[in-house]
């Protein structure tokens, strides 16, 4: 009986499994996947790895900036910065003026040299397109020049030694005239009052003889140093003019290489500056001179012809020479005549030519040469002549002009050669580009020539 119940178990568990195994539905095998295309990707080198930074200790004071330059304001740096900077600088100058002063003689004989030199030089280049030899020509333009200057001391000489007396005789009146005022007018002083105050100028005049006597000896040294000015701005314009172009030759090469492309640029410019305003300040002082002596002729003032020449000289210094020069014709005029309107009309004729000067013949013959606004001319004027005395103020307003204008050269220089420089880095960064693009098609179709990889390249 047992037998019979474990082979009726056995029949049962076949029948179930009989049964599970129908129900069951036959596995499908999946469909095999078309083959795609393989492409190759080319794996460059990786740079190598870069260490992270150390973690920053914790700030034991929040709030508070790690170090002290931080807590120091960006606009304060920089003008931290920018001051020593021009410390620097200003101490460079101080050294620089210093050099000057103590070589005034030299520096103002070659600075006189380098005007006259501009103011003849265009005639040397008209005689060397002639034809006529640049020794010859150089030589025959300073021998003419050097008498032009020569024949007007001479004439001024001539004209002051002439009129000299009849001066002193008008200006004797004049002084009578004055006495006579100062009795007789508002003043109501008396003659004793003008003896004393006449002996104690004599007084003053006999007890300071050693100041004068040293004075004296101070004016023959001026003397002497004038002398020697005039010697050397005379050789000096003379070797410009006939070695003109090798001494700029010269001071080329002693520059360093890295500058001197730019300095030789900027040089024909500072000269054509140079030229056209010493050429138009002559036609400016003359114009000045001729009206100004116009005028005081007319009005019967004496040497008028030896202050015309004054002021003439006097008109190299823009804007201001001419009116200072000629309060020397309104002293004379106010001297000879016995009156108050002869003095006061020469000062208006002052007056007139100055505004003529200022708004029309500044602007309109020296406005494309200086390029400078009149308070800069101005103030250059006041500044050359505290350092430099009447030379400085001549000096002063033509080495604006050349500094501008190098300036001026040295940035539109300097901008153009930016733009280049932008340019090529631009061409070369395409440059680069290019050549990554072809390198990376070339080494995809090294690694698989068929047709299929190079188009899905």
């Amino acid at each position: 009986m047992g037998a019979a119940w474990l082979t009726g178990l056995l029949a049962r568990r076949r029948e179930a499994a009989t049964a599970a195994a129908a129900v069951v539905p036959t596995a499908v095998p999946e469909p095999i996947p078309a083959p795609r295309e393989v492409v190759r990707v080319v794996v460059r080198e990786q740079a190598p790895a870069i260490d992270p930074p150390r973690p920053r200790l914790r700030n034991p004071h929040p709030g508070r900036p790690d170090t002290p330059a931080e807590a120091v304001p960006w606009g304060l740096r920089v003008a931290a910065e920018s001051a020593w900077r021009l410390l620097l600088l200003g101490a460079a100058l101080y050294v620089i003026f210093y050099v000057v002063d103590m070589l005034r003689l030299v520096a103002f004989a070659i600075l006189a040299g380098l005007l006259i030199s501009a103011l003849l030089e265009p005639t040397v280049s008209w005689l060397r397109r002639h034809g006529v030899p640049r020794a010859l020509a150089a030589l025959g333009t300073f021998l003419a020049g050097l008498s032009g200057i020569g024949l007007v001391g001479w004439f001024v000489f001539w004209q002051v030694s002439t009129n000299i007396s009849d001066v002193s005789t008008q200006a004797s009146a004049g002084i009578q005239q004055l006495h006579d005022w100062l009795v007789q007018g508002p003043m109501h002083l008396t003659p004793q009052q003008l003896t004393q105050f006449t002996k104690q100028v004599q007084n003053a005049i006999g007890s300071n003889t050693d100041q004068l006597t040293s004075l004296g000896f101070t004016t023959v040294n001026i003397v002497i140093e004038v002398i020697t000015g005039v010697l050397l701005a005379v050789f000096t314009t003379y070797f410009m003019l006939y070695d003109g172009a090798k001494i700029w030759t010269w001071v080329l090469r002693a520059l360093p290489t890295q500058s001197r492309y730019a300095i030789a640029g900027a040089g024909p410019k500072a000269w054509a500056t140079l030229t056209a305003y010493v050429r138009g300040t002559v036609a400016v002082a003359f114009i000045d001179a001729l009206c100004i002596g116009i005028g005081i002729q007319l009005l019967g003032v004496p040497m008028a012809m030896p202050l015309a020449v004054i002021i003439f000289l006097g008109a190299f210094v823009p804007l201001v020479g001419a009116l200072v020069t000629g309060t020397l014709a309104v002293l004379v005029a106010a001297v000879t005549s016995h009156s108050v309107y002869t003095p006061a009309m020469v000062l208006v004729v002052l007056v007139a030519v100055q505004q003529l000067e200022g708004h029309l013949l500044q602007p309109l013959i020296l406005g494309r040469a200086v390029r400078v606004h009149p308070l800069g001319v101005v103030l250059g004027v006041a500044a050359g002549s505290i350092v430099g005395g009447i030379g400085g103020a001549i000096v002063a307003v033509p080495l604006i002009a050349v500094i501008n204008t190098v300036v001026g050269h040295l940035r539109r220089r300097s901008a153009a050669a930016e733009e280049v420089f932008e340019a090529l880095e631009a061409a070369q960064e395409a440059a680069e580009h290019a050549a990554e693009r072809a390198a990376a098609t070339a080494d995809t179709g090294a690694a698989d020539p068929s047709p299929q990889a190079a188009v899905s390249s």
